[in-house]
């Protein structure tokens, strides 16, 4: 059997070695933020943000801004149906409530018209999940947030790399975050980071982040708020700043081998792909193919397909209503229509262009023995 192929691994190097060394041998006592600050520093300058706060995952970082911002019990906040669950857990862990509506068929993110008929008294926020890199209609979405006075958060946890018409994901909302798994573009191992420009949701937030105490408290170990733990380590922060080092080449990386794919399934009637409109760039995390269903291929012969050949490809993400903890929303049809036709291929940075031919040939055999 030919050698595996896994969906997703990081790129590390001799570079990420190094600064992990540097702190774990010397990143301590008066030095043992130092990683952390600068890896906020270089994350915040690149995506042209005013603030930045490093923590140990977006989930965190989704919590801490959503408790900023005051959402609690009762509240309702707007999200796309397809998600993965750490998108609703926080809204869930402060006791608001999560409502799930559809997606567009093009880019698989939420829907703004379906936002917008979901909207009540209690609405208090919508969350714009940039799915798979792709990128939600963030100007349809700004303009109703503006209208209903609502926050606007950007879930950007799988779409570093991508720009919408000139500014970078993540970067657009009342707040945004982003995730640093070991299956994400660049990679501290676990870890996340929540971004603003909004300076007292920072300041908000910052003390959130340290137990509860405020910077400007000058008595040693007095919390001002009940907080969280939610802050990344120094070593892990070395990490980050190793693949800050290497931003773009990572990013651009992503993208040749979206490109690659792309171009080989180019058309190919009724087989659709990671969708760009006019002046953005998508973030090309995970590639994925979604089926008509008149081609007759499920999610489940695919994955047998993958598997037969020792690769390993990945569902599309269940909707979230689907799920035994919440109820049921049908009317989402996109979003309960799709996973099962659809397929995540592999893709990551030292991925071979071998590898990627056999994920191709796996695809384009499935197609033929479908064809009638």
């Amino acid at each position: 059997m030919s050698d595996p192929i896994p969906y997703t691994k990081p790129s590390i190097t001799d570079l990420e070695v190094r600064h992990t060394t540097d702190a774990a041998a010397n990143g301590w006592g008066a030095q043992c933020y130092d990683y952390i600050h600068r890896f906020e520093d270089l994350f915040r300058a690149h995506l042209g943000v005013s603030h930045a706060v490093a923590t140990s995952s977006c989930t965190g970082a989704m919590e801490m801004g959503l408790a900023a911002l005051g959402i609690g019990a009762g509240d309702e906040v707007i999200l796309a149906d397809t998600n993965w669950i750490a998108t609703a857990a926080p809204i869930c862990h402060l006791g608001a409530v999560p409502v799930f509506v559809d997606i567009l068929s093009d880019s698989w993110c939420i829907d703004p018209a379906a936002a917008r008929a979901a909207i009540t008294p209690r609405t208090k926020a919508i969350v714009a999940t940039h799915l798979y890199g792709n990128l939600c209609d963030m100007d349809a979405l700004k303009a109703l947030a503006m209208t209903y006075s609502l926050a606007l958060i950007e879930d950007a946890a799988e779409a570093l790399g991508a720009q919408y018409r000139g500014q970078r994901a993540g970067s657009l909302g009342t707040f945004g975050t982003f995730s640093f798994h070991g299956t994400k573009t660049m990679t501290t191992g676990e870890g996340g980071m929540f971004v603003t420009n909004d300076q007292a949701l920072f300041d908000r937030v910052e003390t959130l982040a340290n137990h509860g105490r405020s910077k400007t408290q000058t008595k040693q170990f007095w919390a001002d708020v009940v907080g969280y733990k939610f802050k990344m380590s120094n070593i892990q922060a070395a990490l980050g700043c190793a693949q800050m080092e290497r931003i773009d080449e990572l990013t651009a990386r992503k993208y040749e081998i979206f490109a690659r794919y792309r171009d080989a399934f180019a058309g190919i009637k009724g087989l659709s792909m990671n969708a760009e409109t006019e002046g953005c760039r998508i973030g090309a995390w995970m590639p994925t193919l979604v089926f008509d269903p008149a081609m007759g291929i499920t999610r489940e012969d695919l994955i047998a397909a993958f598997k037969a050949k020792n690769i390993d490809a990945r569902v599309f993400f269940w909707p979230l209503s689907d799920q035994p903890m919440f109820e049921a929303v049908r009317s989402n049809e996109k979003a309960w229509s799709i996973p099962g036709r659809a397929i995540n291929l592999p893709s990551f940075h030292d991925m071979t262009a071998v590898q990627i031919e056999r994920v191709i040939d796996v695809v384009t055999d499935a197609i033929a023995r479908a064809a009638p």
